[in-house]
């Protein structure tokens, strides 16, 4: 077997494997359920509920540790 006919199989190979690939990511992805309307909304809404109260948290274990911090050194 010539280089040239191995290269040209190895090519062929994998440009099968990259069809296959394909082939197999789009069988995959008709499985999937997805989400009604209805049930993303909510998903979206107790998201950027988690995130308001996660930030309001940091803002004041932040505003805590400022004030902590400007008594520690004004006391100094």
């Amino acid at each position: 077997m010539s280089a040239k006919a191995a290269n040209t199989e190895n090519q062929t190979g994998f440009l099968a494997r990259i069809k296959r690939y394909f082939r197999d990511m789009r069988g995959e992805l008709k499985k999937v359920v997805w989400p009604d309307k209805k049930q993303v909304l909510n998903n979206t809404g107790i998201v950027i509920l988690v995130l308001i109260i996660s930030a309001a948290i940091i803002c004041g274990f932040d505003f805590v540790i400022s004030w902590l911090v400007s008594l520690f050194f004004m006391g100094a």
